[in-house]
């Protein structure tokens, strides 16, 4: 970071921390304060490319390869392009109009923060296939519905990365995989088995069939983008740090913890066998980045190790909902 720019940060950092305690900050106060802010800055900076290129990425799948053709895709953006090719209205409005209930509901189950995200994502597409001139690429089908699909799933993967998503569909499947206790895979795979046979109703069966391509393609390159993560990620923290993690679980991420007794092998300071507490909790994939960004403010050297969940039952995960304070 720039000198003059880190100076003008500890200088304000100092100041906010004198107002709130009336008296002489600590170096220790200072430095973890400016740390937060350091982290916080970098990761708002990581989210906002990851969301628009995102954004580029998927504009250009519709604009370049979907939209000419007539093609859909499965979730609310299969949706928006099934009824523009039915009405005949803008995608960009429909795409808008359509998120907009799955958007108030991620807003009572993930919290302000990605609602916020995810509002400036679908705007900032909806602005993207109006204002930029994307080029017709191709119209031969089958390279339609794999690079169409492709690139629409590289968009909606760098959103998701980016704590944002493109696509609703995925926020009403996490709620009504808690209400349910149906895997939010098998949720998701419903709404579109019912898209693409609409779609065959509607519109033909070969344009159908191309679709579920386009889907498959696009669903695969999610995975790919964000590096296989599953809808339900175990994290395992371990930290000098960790009561302080665990409030920050429990009572800012509002998510429940267990707690083991562990002992530390040997450091980068020297430590052997000394007793440490060991926290594991399972979050949401879209929490993630979140949660890595909070553990980076209170220990940039906490060890931490993430492993995909397949299945789960009970917990706060599946009895409470998640908001941020």
């Amino acid at each position: 970071m720039n000198p003059l720019f880190q100076q003008i940060i500890i200088e304000n950092v100092k100041k906010g921390l004198q107002k709130k305690t009336s008296g002489t900050v600590s170096n220790y106060a200072l430095a973890k304060q400016t740390r937060k802010l350091k982290v916080t800055a970098v990761y708002l900076l990581k989210d906002i490319l990851f969301i628009s290129l995102g954004i580029l990425s998927a504009g250009f799948g519709l604009n370049s390869f979907l939209l000419p053709n007539d093609f859909i895709d499965g979730g609310v953006t299969g949706i928006s392009l099934l009824a523009r090719a039915l009405t005949g209205q803008p995608l960009s409005v429909l795409i808008v109009v359509f998120n907009i209930p799955f958007i108030i509901l991620g807003y009572f189950q993930i919290g302000k923060s990605f609602v916020v995200k995810s509002i400036i994502a679908i705007i900032g597409l909806a602005l993207a296939l109006e204002v930029i001139d994307y080029p017709i690429i191709t119209s031969d089908k089958l390279l339609v519905a794999v690079f169409g699909g492709f690139f629409l799933g590289a968009g909606i993967g760098l959103s998701v990365r980016g704590g944002a998503v493109l696509d609703g569909t995925e926020v009403l499947a996490i709620y009504l995989g808690r209400k349910t206790g149906l895997t939010i895979g098998d949720l998701i795979l419903v709404f579109n088995i019912i898209i693409f046979s609409s779609a065959a109703y509607l519109l033909s069966i070969e344009i159908a069939l191309y679709s579920t391509l386009t889907y498959l393609a696009a669903s695969k390159t999610v995975d790919f983008v964000i590096e296989g993560v599953e809808e339900y990620i175990g994290v395992t923290i371990i930290s000098a740090h960790s009561e302080e993690i665990r409030l920050m679980i429990t009572q800012n991420m509002g998510r429940g913890v267990t707690i083991y007794d562990g002992k530390r092998g040997f450091g980068r300071r020297g430590e052997a066998l000394n007793a440490i507490d060991i926290i594991y909790t399972v979050i949401t994939r879209l929490e993630l980045a979140r949660l890595q960004s909070e553990i980076q403010k209170i220990d940039s050297n906490a060890f931490i190790v993430m492993n995909s969940v397949k299945d789960l039952k009970g917990g706060m995960i599946k009895k409470r909902q998640f908001k941020e304070k």
